[in-house]
């Protein structure tokens, strides 16, 4: 196990390194310059001049980047010019709104999904299995944004139930959370139904029935724990992509958290920011995808074996 974890170690390592270098060539490539964007159009050539000296922007692109490897190592991706204080605590100010949106929207498609896979999975071929793949296919084809403003003009113009913006109150993380885990209950559904079926099928099955177990027993001890190990690497995967699909969802709602932060600083060439914010979500998509397989190891005792050599 200790090899798996360290094997494991060093490829999110090369992840993070290779997303920096992404994102560090990707905005140096885009139009336009920091330092103009900054003091605007009106400024003059020496104004713009000092400050591409202040953020080290005169500098070759080799220097910059070897300085901001070094900078990445201790978290320390200098200063937000548009906020006038360190990048990575104007990153941090705005995490904990995107996590708590993120865990709501987890629990929503957790919660919802696994019903609705478990209800379906546990008649395969039947009409209310039909209905309910139907309906999953259905949502996973509906564009988030779309459905945000949707319920935007019905929940929040039309009724007036909900808030239709801003961040805080219970009231006003219901419609992004929901907005936001439309997708990943279809997915979480969709497996969790292929998962029970196919377990339902299985000799241990009839043999646990054979034994007087009611249907409940049956599915929570027996056929639940070994459906449910695709199910949690898609939920580890998604956790981490939900990070990062925050980033239309919290626009659409102006939901005060890292999507949004994230937007406004590409939008403003705000270098600092943008490195932080995008080294912050790879931390958290490999750290999610480490605990999903070894929560996996703990329900498959073949992972554990495969782990350990």
């Amino acid at each position: 196990m200790i090899n798996y974890l360290a094997k494991r170690l060093a490829i999110g390592l090369l992840t993070i390194w290779g997303v920096v270098t992404a994102v560090f060539v990707v905005i140096r490539l885009a139009p336009g310059d920091q330092a103009t964007v900054a003091l605007g159009p009106g400024a003059k050539a020496e104004e713009i001049e000092a400050l591409r000296q202040s953020l080290g922007l005169d500098e070759s692109v080799f220097v910059q980047y070897f300085a901001y490897l070094g900078d990445a190592a201790t978290l320390d991706f200098g200063q937000s010019y548009r906020y006038g204080r360190p990048a990575m605590d104007a990153v941090l100010e705005r995490f904990p709104a995107t996590v708590e949106l993120a865990v709501a929207a987890t629990v929503i498609a957790v919660v919802v999904g696994l019903v609705l896979g478990i209800i379906a999975g546990h008649r395969p071929g039947s009409l209310i299995d039909r209905a309910v793949s139907t309906f999953t296919l259905a949502l996973q084809a509906l564009p988030p944004f779309w459905v945000g403003i949707m319920l935007i003009l019905v929940l929040a113009l039309q009724a007036q139930l909900l808030p239709s913006a801003g961040g805080g109150s219970f009231a006003q993380l219901v419609l992004p959370a929901t907005t936001l885990s439309i997708p990943f209950t279809a997915l979480v559904a969709r497996m969790t139904r292929s998962g029970v079926a196919e377990t339902m099928t299985e000799a241990f099955v009839q043999t646990a029935r054979s034994k007087g177990l009611s249907e409940t027993q049956v599915l929570s001890g027996h056929v639940l724990k070994n459906s449910l190990i695709p199910v949690v690497t898609v939920v580890g995967l998604q956790v981490g992509t939900l990070l990062g699909g925050a980033v239309v969802i919290e626009t659409v709602f102006a939901w005060p958290g890292l999507g949004s932060l994230l937007v406004s600083a590409v939008g403003n060439r705000d270098y600092a920011v943008v490195q932080g914010a995008t080294f912050l979500i790879a931390i958290c998509v490999i750290v999610l995808n480490l605990a999903a397989d070894l929560v996996n190891a703990k329900l498959d005792p073949r992972i554990r074996l495969e782990a350990s050599r």
